[in-house]
């Protein structure tokens, strides 16, 4: 089926011939045939094969001849900025010709601009969820007035936790029969059936090639190397396929930017796209990337949906992807529609893992290539540390895409990202680098602390050392018996020593000795207690005369006069030695 065939409105038609497009491709041959006559469908189809295309042709000839949606607004829900930076364009091309105004709408950047277009009005938006939120709360933007919803890449938004936002979002417009819907993903798993089912008024399913998840025309090749050769071996590869521009795929942040600046020290000029970019410095980069001005780009799963580059020779994946949805949306960066493209992975022990499950993901095995020494280069970096300049803390960057209110970025977004490329907190001070394990260590002088280190205990031994055991076996002489506790208890055992140490000098009762403080009396001590005046009245009675509680009832002067006059008790070792001469 020819464009021409589907009696699109004249302004719509120029545009679409103007973008290169004549023939339909399936997807969007099954798709007009059911939206342009107002049903509702969910489609299924692999990267890169016309579905935004299918969606966006379908919206501008609604609103144009549709009497249904005349005076209605579209609205297009994507789960990343890039994807939506990329719809708008595409929405440009198609609609220059129309009097429609489209607007794109994310986080990460300032609401100034945004608003400014919903105060002028516009007629197709586009845009995340955490931004669309925001701007319905705010009562700027009413999705009642939406005729037209498209949810694209359905499956990246829930895999992203857009679920709850999406239904929040749904809620606040009309009922599924008074619009015109339609949800597009490469994938239509159990979540997305029953989304469709719960606000889609009767849609109906389009599988296109439900078998084959990538597209013929990638040449897909893979090498099993090792992580220390991987640099090497992928430098041998850009010399011999030379490509006029690439996107090389990693799995972490700070992979990303060590493979670019290695790719720079050895004559590429690259530039990195990770989540953690502020938004504005990654828009630049993928305008530079699409006029040619840069032609090799490393990035994480960030631009794996979104960013379609004209006629893109090659793309690498530097690391195994860990989701096999990933390795699809990733390669499908080439060879869209209709044309043709090479895809490289690199397996290496650390995420060769991950492929038993891409291949049965995508019902094929990969063809595995051979190599040789001379498939090598010499890597110029090899050797050198590449310091990271701490956008992030060098993790997994799936959830990059997120943006506004579930991204943590909210009104001020933008802001958040100049503080953070700047190393600064909340309040504009800069921040202290993180110790290690825990909270920053305490400052102290070298001496004290030297100090301090020679009175600690010499090591866990001092403090695990076990009691000496009284000896056993044959029966004890005295002699013998007093030699053992004078060796344990000191040389003057069973003299002074058996008296009780006063609490001051160290004795029972006192700090040294692990009793109570000097001056902090129990709770049962306390003037007016109930159970102080029963023992004031034991004492006075003379039930305990001479006693602990007795002399808790005498005056100080009397309990001294008292002390000094009645002999002292014996203590512990003092009890020891009664009990050696009581037996003797």
């Amino acid at each position: 089926m020819k464009f021409t065939d589907l009696n699109l409105d004249g302004r719509l038609l120029q545009a679409v011939e103007e973008a290169g497009f004549t023939e339909c491709f399936p997807v969007q041959e099954e798709t007009f045939r059911r939206t342009l006559g107002g049903q509702d469908v969910t489609v299924q189809s692999q990267t890169g094969s016309g579905k935004t295309a299918a969606f966006l042709v379908t919206v501008f000839q609604q609103l144009c001849v549709g009497e249904k949606y005349r005076g209605r607004k579209a609205l297009v829900i994507v789960p990343t900025r890039e994807l939506a930076t990329q719809i708008e364009e595409d929405a440009q091309k198609l609609g220059k010709y129309l009097p429609y105004r489209i607007g794109c709408f994310f986080g990460g950047i300032g609401y100034g601009k945004q608003e400014a277009l919903l105060r002028e009005g516009v007629d197709i938006i586009i845009g995340t969820p955490g931004r669309l939120i925001d701007f319905s709360h705010q009562k700027k933007m009413n999705l009642m007035e939406v005729g037209i919803l498209v949810i694209d890449e359905a499956d990246r938004l829930f895999d992203m936790g857009f679920l709850p936002d999406l239904r929040r979002l749904l809620r606040k417009m009309p009922p599924a029969e008074e619009r015109l819907t339609m949800l597009l993903s490469a994938t239509l798993g159990l979540r997305v059936s029953s989304l469709a089912w719960e606000y889609m008024n009767g849609a109906e399913e389009i599988e296109i090639d439900p078998e084959q998840v990538t597209v013929e025309t990638i040449t897909q090749e893979i090498y099993h190397v090792s992580s220390a050769e991987k640099m090497r071996l992928f430098l041998g590869i850009m010399k011999k396929v030379n490509p006029k521009n690439a996107i090389i795929f990693t799995n972490t942040k700070h992979a990303a930017e060590e493979v670019c600046r290695r790719m720079e020290i050895n004559g590429y000029k690259s530039q990195f796209i990770i989540g953690d970019l502020p938004q504005v410095k990654r828009l630049r980069i993928i305008d530079d990337v699409k006029e040619g001005r840069i032609n090799f780009l490393v990035a994480t799963d960030v631009a794996a949906r979104g960013l379609h580059v004209e006629d893109l020779d090659l793309v690498v994946n530097y690391d195994v992807p860990e989701e096999a949805e990933n390795y699809v949306h990733r390669i499908g960066r080439t060879a869209r529609v209709g044309k043709s493209g090479l895809a490289v992975t690199f397996a290496c022990e650390k995420y060769v893992f991950g492929l038993e499950a891409i291949e049965k993901y995508i019902g094929q095995k990969i063809p595995v290539q051979s190599f040789a020494e001379e498939d090598f280069v010499e890597d110029k970096s090899a050797g050198m540390k590449i310091r990271s300049e701490r956008y992030g803390r060098g993790g997994r960057d799936g959830r990059d895409g997120r943006d506004g209110r579930d991204g943590r970025e909210g009104r001020d977004g933008h802001r958040r990202g100049d503080r953070r490329e700047r190393g600064e907190g909340r309040d504009g001070r800069r921040r202290r680098e993180p110790v290690p394990g825990g909270r920053p260590a305490a400052r102290i002088p070298a001496e004290p602390r030297e100090a301090a280190a020679s009175a600690a205990p010499r090591g866990e031994a001092a403090l695990k050392r076990k009691p000496e055991r009284r000896p056993t076996g044959k029966k004890m002489s005295k002699e013998e018996r007093m030699a053992f506790y004078r060796d344990k208890y000191g040389e003057e055992f069973g003299g002074a020593s058996a008296a009780p140490v006063p609490a001051a000098q160290g004795g029972r009762g006192s700090p040294q000795a692990g009793g109570r403080k000097p001056g902090r009396e129990s709770r049962d001590r306390k003037p007016g207690n109930r159970q102080d005046r029963f023992r004031r009245g034991r004492g006075q009675a003379g039930r305990d005369p001479g006693g602990a509680r007795g002399q808790a009832a005498r005056p100080a002067e009397t309990r001294q006069a008292q002390s000094q006059q009645a002999p002292k008790k014996p203590g512990l070792l003092g009890k020891i030695m009664g009990f050696f001469k009581k037996k003797d």
